[in-house]
């Protein structure tokens, strides 16, 4: 075969990744994404354990957790810890 640029395996024609999500630099990987998630699944483990013990008392304190964890989120946003909003414009712009 004399034509190889056919079997080569280089890029496509279609486009480069770029165009497929320009919109997401970033998926909430940031600290106030992540301590919220983590105070959220500790709650939430614990309320499970207190349903499973029938321990009330942990139950309710779970559940106090869970908001704790939303309050925590939402504050370490405000301070610049998280993603801002859709108005935000990206770093490299």
């Amino acid at each position: 075969m004399s034509s190889s640029a056919s079997m080569s395996p280089g890029p496509s024609s279609r486009g480069s990744g770029e165009d497929i999500a320009p919109d997401h630099d970033s998926h909430g990987s940031t600290p106030a994404a992540w301590t919220a998630v983590v105070i959220v699944t500790v709650a939430f483990t614990l309320g499970t354990l207190a349903i499973i013990l029938g321990n009330w008392l942990l139950f309710w304190v779970s559940v106090g957790l869970v908001v704790l964890g939303a309050i925590v989120g939402k504050v370490m946003q405000s301070i610049g810890l998280g993603k801002h909003g859709k108005t935000a414009k990206p770093a490299n712009q």
